[in-house]
């Protein structure tokens, strides 16, 4: 008797999900986004000079969260954009066989004590099981269509962090923009930001997926055994490769939206 497949969840759903994900993520590691963008706005400081700089003087707690509501907006509702796109694309991909997309079930590792015995082992997500050229598409897609969608927003946040303006509010750094460079004031770099994003969320989802399916197969050899450990680990690994992959191309879109032109 086979096993039911996994429902697949919606995309308001996931809408929800990336939403208070991203409001989490961003309003908790707003220190270590704030320290990116000093770091990238100058040439030769180091990480560790940034870092005293900012906390140099009263209120240096305060300071390490400067931005933090324009980096919630924009992380809070562009993850919600990017999961929900990601989501229903991978449905349609799936339905439609636009890429060739890959079995539901994952072969694991033989049983102990039998020869040559495979016993099948369901993924540990409930999204589409697809192809690479489908994980690597579905993923830029979707990164660069709410890149574009939050790209005003995040040029605010990254003004706003940055120490090269002396914005009081959200309202006074984008009637700056406005006033001296016009709507296209809001759109600076978004050509680095799509060099970098569409990349970026393309290999994510190809290397999330490829860790996945490695894990799932050798959970039986490991101490592995949960399906919260395999997507966690699976995470982390495919968000470090990324970025190593994509971060010339962070610094330059940082660069660009700080200095247009």
């Amino acid at each position: 008797m086979s096993k039911e497949k996994p429902a697949r969840a919606s995309s308001s759903f996931h809408f929800v999900a990336g939403l208070s994900t991203g409001i989490l993520s961003a309003s908790l590691l707003q220190p270590v986004d704030l320290l990116k963008t000093r770091v990238q706005q100058a040439r030769s400081i180091s990480l560790l000079h940034t870092f005293r700089d900012i906390t140099r003087g009263p209120n240096s707690l305060r300071h390490l969260w400067r931005g933090t509501l324009p980096s919630v907006i924009r992380t809070g509702f562009g993850s919600a954009l990017y999961f929900s796109t990601l989501n229903a694309l991978r449905q349609y991909v799936s339905r439609s066989n636009l890429l060739i997309s890959t079995t539901g079930v994952i072969p694991s590792l033989p049983n102990k004590g039998t020869n040559n015995n495979f016993r099948p082992t369901t993924s540990s997500s409930s999204l589409p099981q697809l192809s690479n050229l489908a994980n690597l598409t579905t993923g830029a897609i979707a990164r660069a269509s709410a890149g574009f969608i939050m790209m005003p927003i995040t040029v605010l946040k990254v003004r706003y962090e940055s120490s090269l303006y002396s914005y009081t509010s959200l309202y006074s750094a984008a009637s700056a923009i406005l006033r001296h460079e016009g709507l296209k004031g809001f759109f600076a770099g978004f050509g680095a930001t799509a060099v970098r994003d569409a990349p970026y969320a393309g290999l994510y989802v190809l290397f999330y997926e490829q860790s996945k399916r490695r894990l799932s197969q050798l959970k039986d050899a490991t101490r592995i055994t949960s399906s919260v450990s395999i997507n966690f680990i699976s995470g982390v690994l495919a968000a470090g490769l990324a970025t190593a992959v994509t971060n010339p191309f962070d610094a330059v879109k940082t660069r660009l939206q700080l200095m247009p032109g």
